[in-house]
């Protein structure tokens, strides 16, 4: 399997993003978004994916956050496409469910080449410090949509908002890493009866 590597820049009137991903890394990154709570959830990504990701984002976060969270979703499925490749030899499917204290969240992943997003969280506040959780959706919206894959998210239980975005995170990135993976049974197989995805 050849690197699966790239590093997309994308600017708009609303942020100016520059990100590298390495799918086959070791799950270190660096983190520079205006947007403090992110980082430590782009962390969660890279650590639990096993994926090498390095962001620098700016953003009018005077506005809000909104534009910068959504626009790095964005730039990180366009990295992911990129990356991906054709998908021949990968296992395609990924699932996991990750608890944190009282928090249990589920993420099920699938390469499909089709974007579409299922997300299901009750949060128990509307922020995590200057963190509003609904913007935990349009990352993962704009994420799936670049990024060409189906994506189910669940939080199944928690009292604690911080605990519930960070066990969706991190269960992302352990199904993530698992869909991504080379599957040497499928050594440069299509994982679709199609043909391609």
């Amino acid at each position: 399997m050849a690197d699966r590597i790239a590093t997309i820049t994308r600017n708009t009137n609303e942020s100016e993003i520059t990100l590298s991903v390495n799918l086959d890394g070791t799950g270190i990154g660096s983190f520079d978004t205006p947007v403090p709570f992110l980082n430590h959830m782009l962390d969660q990504i890279a650590r639990h994916g096993l994926i090498n990701l390095d962001v620098k984002a700016k953003g009018d976060t005077d506005v809000d956050d909104h534009h910068t969270v959504e626009d790095l979703g964005i730039t990180l499925g366009m990295a992911v496409a990129e990356a991906i490749g054709d998908k021949k030899g990968i296992a395609r499917y990924g699932h996991a469910y990750v608890p944190l204290d009282e928090a249990l969240s589920r993420a099920v992943l699938d390469f499909s080449g089709r974007p579409g997003l299922i997300m299901n969280a009750d949060f128990v506040r509307p922020r995590v410090g200057d963190f509003d959780v609904d913007l935990t959706r349009e990352f993962f919206q704009g994420f799936v949509n670049h990024g060409l894959f189906t994506l189910h998210i669940d939080n199944l239980r928690g009292s604690n908002a911080h605990h519930q975005v960070e066990t969706i995170f991190k269960a992302f990135g352990r199904a993530f890493r698992m869909a991504a993976s080379p599957d040497d049974r499928m050594s440069g197989l299509m994982p679709s009866t199609k043909g391609s995805l």
